[in-house]
């Protein structure tokens, strides 16, 4: 006991290890450009350009990106069959600038996706896809 007759706390020094069941990972939410393009390379990566026609045959794709409009009708459903195509692989989302893809991702992770991440600066923003000078593919 304390002298004012609490009773005496101990601390631990050095590192305190927590039961896996209390401590929660922090997945990141993006990627840079240059991150999807290597984990895309990797095999490690499915990555979804999910800008509309239009800008993919403006700027192309993302090498080794899926053409899928966010806008398009059974978007989601799309969506989920990939991942159940792909189990292993982390699903990232590139669009126009980065807004876009981020809250989309917001989007989905409240309806249960999980593991999806958003590329930074998207296609044409600054550290994007065309600023790291990364290839592309011709839309048809």
């Amino acid at each position: 006991m304390s002298p004012r007759g609490l009773p005496r706390r101990s601390f631990l020094a050095g590192s305190l290890v927590l039961p896996a069941s209390l401590v929660r990972a922090q997945v990141p939410q993006s990627l840079t450009a240059r991150e999807a393009y290597e984990a895309v390379r990797a095999g490690t990566l499915l990555l979804i350009d999910i800008r509309p026609p239009a800008e993919w045959r403006d700027t192309g794709l993302a090498q080794g990106a899926l053409a899928l409009d966010a806008e398009a009708p059974a978007f989601e459903v799309r969506l989920a069959g990939l991942r159940l195509d792909h189990p292993a692989k982390r699903i990232a989302l590139i669009d126009r600038s980065g807004a876009l893809a981020a809250s989309v991702r917001t989007k989905l992770a409240g309806r249960g996706f999980r593991d999806i991440v958003a590329v930074r600066g998207g296609m044409l923003g600054p550290g994007g896809w065309l600023a790291e000078k990364l290839p592309v593919t011709a839309y048809p």
